[in-house]
């Protein structure tokens, strides 16, 4: 071996890449392979999502219905038997409000709170979130508890 048969070791390099719009004597020149007229054919071509080549793409072919209000408040909601299931547990002894509720991950600190009256409370706790319903509200007062709405 000597400099006059150096070459690079076999497949580690590949160079089958056209050479395009260099001139018409190379065979790839004029269209540049683009074929002729039309959008593929401009420089800075680039296909945006869901077109449909003119045709009326599918998400505005679709009907649209339904209202979503810009200003509605989402509830987190946490049922009786919930707050039941951490007296029972030991977490609460007599009062629950939000750092409680988030300390034990049934809310995010940003977020509103909705008292639910599904199961049955049997301690007497006092309850200071956003909202009751009206099912919970009575049932915490029938157990002796108290309702603070913030």
């Amino acid at each position: 071996m000597n400099l006059s048969n150096l070459r690079p070791a076999k497949g580690s390099v590949r160079s089958n890449n056209k050479r395009v719009g260099r001139g018409e004597g190379s065979g790839k020149g004029g269209t540049a392979t683009r074929g002729h007229k039309g959008a593929k054919s401009r420089s800075g071509y680039s296909k945006k999502i869901g077109f449909e080549g003119g045709q009326m793409p599918l998400q505005r072919r679709v009907p649209k219905f339904g209202f979503n209000n810009r200003n509605r408040k989402e509830y987190q909601g946490i049922n009786l038997d919930t707050l039941q299931s951490l007296v029972d547990n030991g977490k609460v002894t007599d009062t629950v409000d939000l750092s409680v509720l988030v300390d034990n991950g049934l809310a995010g600190k940003n977020e509103l709170v909705k008292i639910l009256g599904r199961g049955e409370l049997k301690a007497k706790l006092k309850v200071s979130v956003h909202k009751f319903t009206a099912s919970a509200k009575e049932a915490i007062e029938a157990a002796g508890g108290e309702v603070v709405t913030l």
